[in-house]
């Protein structure tokens, strides 16, 4: 028998040619690739007659793990060829690898991810003695721009020297086993007939030492394909693919970046690829109104030409070009290294030279799954659910949360926007529970990738409501409670009508909830639970147990854990937040807490007066004292706590102690009890006050407190704003806008400085007698 064990590298055009030539020659009896043995019973799917680039999508989930995979084709993948070509030449072909949900794929997510990635030493040996930049310029080298003749020696031995004595991982090593096992069986079938088997270049050395220390042990039959454990769920679809999903420089883990660029060595060979990516380049760059010239073109061509000859290559490969274009075209300093010199995805800021030149090379080619293609029941049910709902992709959605027919068109399309399907966003709608808010306004969105978003979708569950029920579980099982999207979930897990999902989510915060280390993110459930208690008619959570539940303890938490914060950080508004959403449950749910106004209105008093405390949590303290007060007065409330009254003009002048601090104090003041601060008016106001405090600092004292003074005024709404401005102006006894007084041609900081600059630079002239008088 003869074994022909032809190792690749994924995406390799040269690798592909290669294998076509060798089919062509050898006309073997079977061809063997290395691809998920269960698919074997449905390769005529793969071969209906799709628009490449595809991918086989596969999932598993039981117990213990969720996994996903992809496993993509595209028209110079050697696996591609070797199948097309394979059932051409009439040979039985195969998939020999282990199924994508076998434990040997548990942490990998593509099956073709580059195998010399995990041997890097041995790669950077290689790099080192032929003087190239990464392994995709060796390749390059090697293999893509080289003569064709003696290429198999050459792989052989690259993937030899790759491999070398290193121990592959227990899952490579089982996967090996496998394939070998599938080879023995097969060459044994085959009798005198050739077969061809086509693997990454990485398992040939082991493939070839496993055939031949097994040589002696005879046939035993074709191995059976692996079962997956009991209760575990898996299965592989086919999506469609784009060369940006493809591509190294978007972070793709396997084979050849640039996929553009390699469809078209693919297609003409290397001369041809480098004319279309010089041409491409340029056009997209002066589309863009970047300006290239005749002689920024003819000095680019003359340096890939040169690059091209310098480093031996019969045409210009594609880091000649890409070196070549960088050194032409780039007249500036560059902040990152060039993408292709590390094989780096694209850096935030990059050139946009380096953007034009990386997407060129990209290409925008994007897949097209065949009419007949089998779906996941999924796909189906999304269907036939929008059809019935009469939602179309075209038209924009408008929903009357206060009708059955409303609410079932929103709940459908929140739970395809939480399963991430492109296509409607929302514009409009209640942003959390007691938003009054009863309509949703949805728009037509881009529809780019909607195909493979809902076939991949499909491994959350068969129907649209146990996949997004499955998406918001798995969501609440990995949000810990120091989260900060809790809150969003919540909120996330109503709007989707999953009531089991947000009953188990209430039960997990109602238990965990006296451990939450975060106030602001508690802060923000707390909220949200509350919302939804109070108002939450539409989506029938209002005065729900397990809602009264999170509220009792989220607001005991947040009020321990303020009342123990000694960090002089400041500024996290977060944490005042949480302490307004305190100030609500207890205003108006009072009866589900066991925290009273009393002993909140006590806990305020001591944060007030604790020194260590922040200053913002010290003015809130006070905020929520006073906001509490009209609750209490008389009835054992907050002012009634035995603490004694505490003076307004008092606390203002103590925080103004501390300029620096003065606008953090303000902005707790101002967080928790607006409307209490700025209800009266008259000398014994808090305006009053804080005029007098203002009034009295230096210029140089109200530039440093000035920032932060900013920030506290920006508590209140523009209209509050105005009311303030008229208010000052009238206490002053003059005329003007108070509109116009906020909306300066400058900012306010920026001015403040310029004035006090320029009273430093006159009392200078006054001093050397330099002013001059006009």
């Amino acid at each position: 028998m003869t074994v022909v064990l032809l190792g690749i590298r994924h995406h390799s055009p040269a690798c592909a040619r290669l294998v076509a030539d060798t089919i062509r020659q050898l006309r073997p009896a079977h061809v063997l690739i290395e691809g998920p043995a269960d698919l074997n019973g449905r390769l005529d799917e793969l071969l209906l007659g799709h628009r490449l680039p595809i991918a086989v999508f596969s999932h598993y989930r039981d117990e213990l793990r969720t996994a996903t995979s992809w496993a993509p084709l595209c028209d110079y993948s050697p696996e591609w060829v070797a199948l097309t070509e394979g059932r051409a030449a009439g040979a039985e072909v195969l998939f020999v690898d282990l199924p994508s949900w076998h434990p040997a794929f548990a942490h990998r997510i593509n099956r073709y991810a580059d195998a010399e990635a995990r041997y890097e030493a041995a790669t950077a040996r290689l790099c080192e003695h032929f003087g190239t930049q990464s392994v995709d310029a060796l390749w390059d080298d090697l293999v893509e721009v080289a003569p064709p003749e003696g290429l198999a020696e050459r792989l052989a031995a690259y993937f030899e020297l790759v491999r070398g004595d290193a121990e592959a991982d227990q899952g490579d090593r089982a996967r090996e086993a496998y394939m070998a096992d599938w080879v023995r069986a097969v060459a044994a079938e085959a009798g005198e007939r050739p077969v061809l088997v086509v693997t990454g270049g990485f398992h040939r050395p082991a493939l070839r030492r496993l055939l031949e220390g097994a040589a002696a042990a005879g046939p035993s039959g074709r191995p059976a394909l692996p079962e997956p454990p009991a209760g575990a769920v898996c299965g592989s679809h086919l999506v469609p693919y784009s060369f940006r999903q493809l591509d190294a420089f978007a972070g793709y883990q396997s084979g050849m970046p640039s996929p553009g660029y390699y469809q078209r060595l693919w297609e003409a060979g290397p001369a041809a690829a480098a004319d279309t990516l010089l041409r491409t380049v340029v056009s997209r760059l002066r589309g863009r109104r970047h300006p290239v010239s005749t002689a920024d073109l003819v000095a680019a061509e003359a340096l890939v030409g040169g690059l091209a000859a310098l480093r031996g290559h019969r045409a210009p490969a594609r880091t000649d070009l890409l070196d070549g274009l960088a050194g032409a075209l780039i007249k500036d300093d560059l902040t990152h290294p060039l993408p292709w010199s590390e094989r780096a995805p694209l850096a935030p800021g990059s050139h946009p030279v380096v953007v034009e030149m990386v997407a060129a090379c990209s290409g925008d080619l994007v897949g097209r799954l065949h009419p007949d293609t089998p779906a996941p029941p999924l796909v189906h049910d999304v269907a036939a659910r929008l059809a019935a709902l009469g939602v179309t992709a075209e038209q924009p959605v408008s929903c009357d949360l206060t009708t059955e027919d409303g609410l079932r068109v929103s709940r459908t399309l929140h739970r395809l926007r939480i399963l991430g399907i492109p296509g409607h966003r929302r514009t409009a709608g209640p942003a959390h529970g007691a938003d009054p808010v009863a309509t949703e306004q949805w728009e037509p969105g881009p529809a780019t990738g909607r195909e493979a978003a809902l076939i991949e979708a499909g491994a959350h569950g068969a129907t649209l409501d146990a996949a997004a029920l499955r998406v918001l579980t798995d969501r609440i099982h990995r949000t810990g409670p120091a989260d900060a999207e809790l809150a969003e979930l919540l909120f996330d897990t109503v709007l989707c009508g999953a009531t089991a999902g947000t009953d188990e989510l209430l039960a997990a915060l109602a238990a965990t909830v006296d451990q939450h280390p975060d106030p602001g993110a508690l802060g923000a459930v707390l909220a949200t639970a509350l919302g939804l208690w109070r108002h939450d008619r539409v989506y029938g959570t209002a005065r729900s147990p397990l809602l009264a539940a999170v509220l009792d303890g989220a607001v005991s938490r947040v009020l321990w854990l303020v009342e123990g914060a000694h960090d002089r950080t400041g500024g996290d508004p977060a944490r005042l937040l949480a302490l307004a959403a305190v100030r609500d449950a207890l205003r108006h749910a009072p009866e589900l807490l066991t925290v009273t106004p009393r002993v909140a209105g006590g806990i305020a008093l001591r944060v007030l007066r604790d020194p260590a405390a922040p200053a913002e949590l010290r003015g809130a303290a006070f905020g929520l004292h006073l906001a509490l007060a009209p609750a209490g007065a008389g009835a054992g409330g907050a002012a009634d706590s035995g603490a004694g009254e505490v003076d307004l003009r008092a606390a203002a002048l103590r925080a103004a102690g501390d300029l620096r601090t003065l606008g953090d104090w303000l902005g707790g003041l101002f967080a928790l009890a607006r409307e209490e601060t700025t209800a009266e008016s008259g000398d014994g106001s808090l305006l009053a006050v804080l005029d007098g405090v203002l009034g009295a600092m230096t210029d140089t004292e109200f530039l440093i407190a000035l920032p932060a003074l900013r920030q506290a005024f920006g508590w209140f709404p523009p209209r509050e704003r105005e009311r303030i401005a008229r208010e000052l102006i009238d206490r002053r006894g003059l005329r003007g806008s108070a509109r116009a007084l906020l909306r300066t041609t400058a900012d306010p900081l920026q001015i403040a400085t310029a004035r006090a600059l320029e009273e430093i630079v006159t009392v200078l002239l006054d001093h050397h007698g330099l002013r001059s008088e006009r």
